[in-house]
């Protein structure tokens, strides 16, 4: 797979994805990362990539030209272009799966100040997305969230295939509690179960975990 993340601070995306599995994915050609800054499509000798907003209003806005050319520019026959934007759809697992498992170039277009001129979002943006109801001061952080949500489920990204399959969402469950050495930890003890080497049982009590740590903590997800 192939991502390109398009922003007017690409350090801070590339600064996240370069370490632990996302570096060791692209050091292994499973994957390519690659970020760009939106200035370098800028036509002006000042690179001027914002302008203030037509209407009035507060803050700037980014323009049209630069952000269409790049996008063309990057795009590939068979590229998905995705808006980061806090008036996107919430970006959820079986989203990052879509993403992993249909597409092969994926561009994303990360959002700053006050937004991008609706005409680039009507011209070239296959899919808006959000990763949460807050706002950030710039769209590189989420770009960076969703591409490690959708990396890790590529084959061969994890050490351990059935770990994707077992994380938090992928079976529509928070992820059941989890233990290590040593058994006992100032007077909280790993719970029997797991010691007693039934793996009937220890996949029943971690149904269970599972299933009651959903329903305290999100009861949306339960039907």
């Amino acid at each position: 797979m192939r991502i390109d993340i398009l922003s007017l601070f690409p350090k801070i995306a590339e600064a996240a994805l370069g370490e632990s599995i996302m570096g060791r994915a692209q050091q292994r050609g499973l994957v390519e990362i690659h970020s760009h800054n939106l200035r370098d499509w800028a036509a002006d000798k000042h690179r001027t990539t914002d302008d203030t907003p037509y209407g009035g209003g507060q803050g700037m806005v980014l323009k049209c030209e630069p952000l269409f050319a790049a996008v063309e520019a990057l795009r590939s026959r068979e590229a998905r272009v995705i808006l980061l934007s806090p008036a996107g759809f919430q970006f959820k697992q079986a989203v990052a799966q879509r993403f992993a498992t249909e597409y092969r170039h994926l561009i994303f277009v990360c959002g700053h100040y006050e937004g991008i001129d609706q005409r680039v979002i009507d011209l070239v943006v296959d899919e808006e997305w959000s990763i949460g109801d807050y706002v950030l001061t710039n769209g590189a952080l989420a770009a960076a969230v969703m591409v490690d949500a959708i990396v890790r489920l590529l084959p061969e990204v994890l050490g351990d295939e059935v770990s994707a399959v077992e994380d938090s969402f992928a079976a529509g469950l928070l992820e059941f509690p989890q233990f290590t050495r040593p058994v006992e930890f100032q007077g909280k003890r790993v719970p029997d179960v797991l010691l007693s080497g039934n793996h009937a049982a220890i996949a029943q009590w971690r149904r269970e975990q599972a299933l009651d740590k959903t329903r305290r903590m999100r009861p949306d997800l339960l039907p």
